[in-house]
């Protein structure tokens, strides 16, 4: 399996907007998304820095996507 590496928030956005996320709340720089069968997670964007692999790991367990999927879309 594929290690994973950071990456910009707005790519990771893009990702799961691809995946039937919708952007639904965004408080200063924490977007929340909503998928229409429940799921929810909150990616932060801060300009200038990634997203961190402890934090992309819990992201992609709260959107229900695995690492092999979430390589193939990136």
């Amino acid at each position: 399996m594929p290690k994973l590496s950071p990456i910009r928030g707005k790519e990771l956005i893009s990702i799961l907007e691809k995946q039937g996320f919708k952007q639904v709340h965004q408080k200063g720089s924490h977007v929340r998304l909503e998928h229409f069968d429940g799921r929810k997670t909150t990616v932060p964007l801060h300009s200038g820095e990634k997203v961190g692999v402890g934090l992309l790991r819990k992201i992609l367990r709260d959107a229900n996507i695995s690492r092999g999927e979430f390589e193939k879309l990136r």
